[in-house]
């Protein structure tokens, strides 16, 4: 399995939008400069995670993104289906809720095919219990680890 440039992005600049220490909508312009994206591919990414109710958006002076959910209920499974980051680790278990003789014609005399499907359902039901808050805390204490080892930190 490998997950996209656009699966990773969408979980930066999710990331880089909960840690913003600001109460109002941030700008993408100011995500994608942060997170070194094309403000146009973060646009794509960010008109998927509305669509879903992830995130808002807020027109006009002041206007940007916000998230629409508390951080605990926002995983990153979810991120992931947004913006149709396939989670299958083979083709016969890349649709979640399709699998076997329905994407792959050799599914049913296939030895393995048992193996890639739960493999394929303990990466989803990893992914679905790590949630935006998980990840915040995790990176607000690597950044004050490093900072008390006097260390430079990156998200």
């Amino acid at each position: 399995m490998r997950i996209t440039t656009k699966g990773r992005y969408a979980i930066r600049a999710m990331v880089n939008l909960a840690l913003s220490t600001e109460s109002k909508p941030i700008p993408i312009k100011k995500i994608a400069e942060e997170e070194s994206i094309s403000p146009e591919f973060l646009e794509q990414i960010f008109f998927k995670l509305r669509k879903v109710g992830i995130i808002d958006s807020v027109r006009g002076p002041g206007g940007g993104f916000v998230l629409s959910r508390p951080l605990e209920s926002i995983t990153i499974k979810d991120i992931f289906d947004a913006v149709d980051e396939g989670l299958g680790i083979t083709p016969c278990t890349e649709e979640e809720g399709k699998s076997g003789p329905e994407l792959c014609e050799k599914a049913e005399r296939c030895l393995l095919y048992e193996v890639w499907k739960e493999t394929a359902s303990h990466l989803r039901q990893y992914f679905a219990s790590i949630t935006l808050k998980d990840l915040i805390d995790k990176a607000k204490k690597g950044m004050y680890e490093a900072i008390v080892e006097g260390q430079d930190f990156s998200i």
